[in-house]
Parts: C-alpha cells; structure tokens; sequence
C-alpha cells in the first residue's frame, strides 16, 4: 500500500472519469493573531496491494508545533477488487474540515494511518503577520 498524494487545499472534487481536481493546493497560512481558524480540505489517494479488497479504517491526525494531536478523525474506505492486469486498486480520501482552529504559529503536520501504520501528510506552516504575503492564505483569528 502507498500513499501516492497528499495535501490541503481550498477544494477538491473527484470527477465520474477517475480524474480529481484540486483548487487552491497550499502549504502556508498567515494569520494577524492566534488562536486563528481556518476552512480546508485534505485530500489522500491511496493505492492498495493487488490482495486487498474490502473496507479499510483509517485515522487522521493534525499535530500541532509541539506535536501533540489537535485534530482528530476516523473514517473507512472500500477497497474494491480490480483486473489483475490493470492498474492496482485506489481510493480517494476528500475530507473537507471547518472550523479547523490553530492555536499558535508553527509548523502543523497531517497523520494518516492505514493497515495500522502511520504516514506523513502534508505540512502546514502557520504564519503570524498583519500584512497578507502574495503566496499564502489567510485564515480568521
């Protein structure tokens, strides 16, 4: 089993095709104070081994700059049987999260454990700063 993409963005949508299109990918938040509060999307494909098939648990964690849990969630995923000669069996997990509250500046990183082991997510670097820089996304304090 591999994690073959994670990230945070805006918006995600997986089309009928297979195709998923992703808006708004980033990796930097700027917030003028903290706590702050932010709206986001993570999105995780996973491709599985040829042998498994059926339903899949899987746990989310957000750890904070001091790398201690401060988002958790859970969830499960089908993982259906394909051709053998085809492309091994994916899944796409597409999670919007409101309300996400970052409580310092620092730097926050995503955890996803499937088949019991844990994976490194991506990255969010959470900035405080009054001024908007071009390449990031502000978020509500």
């Amino acid at each position: 089993m591999k994690l073959l993409l994670s990230c945070v963005c805006d918006r995600a949508v997986q089309q009928s095709d297979g195709r998923l299109f992703i808006e708004g990918q980033y990796n930097d938040l700027y917030a003028p104070g903290f706590p702050a509060k932010h709206e986001l999307t993570l999105v995780t494909i996973v491709e599985w081994d040829r042998e498994d098939h059926g339903r899949y648990t899987f746990k989310v964690q957000l750890l904070d700059p001091d790398g201690n849990p401060s988002l958790e969630g859970s969830g499960y995923t089908e993982v259906a049987d394909t051709d053998p000669t085809g492309p091994a069996p994916r899944t796409y997990y597409i999670e919007p999260l409101t309300d996400v509250v970052f409580p310092k500046a620092g730097t926050y990183t995503f955890r996803i454990q499937v088949k019991g082991t844990w994976h490194d997510g991506p990255v969010l670097y959470l900035w405080e700063t009054d001024e908007e820089p071009g390449a990031g996304t502000p978020v509500e304090s």
